[in-house]
């Protein structure tokens, strides 16, 4: 049987620094994912699934963010 990873907990630092980094790159490649890994304290397989969660929220916040323009456009009168 697949056994499933335990849950990655980050502290409040963690996800201080690794917000700086997505801030900085939404798509870290492996070298730079390495570099956060050791920064952070994680491993870089949990940094990879970290940025692929981050991006489905960028994703989904910005698609909220257009949906709430077009819903009150600003009168230009």
């Amino acid at each position: 049987p697949v056994r499933k990873k335990p849950r990655t907990f980050y502290s409040a630092e963690q996800l201080e620094e690794l917000e700086k980094m997505f801030q900085e790159d939404h798509y870290p490649d492996n070298e730079r994912r390495r570099e956060i890994a050791a920064v952070v304290g994680v491993t870089p397989q949990r940094i990879l699934v970290w940025f692929q969660n981050r991006r489905a929220k960028w994703r989904k916040l910005e698609k909220l963010n257009v949906k709430g323009d077009r819903k009150y456009p600003t009168s230009s009168a």
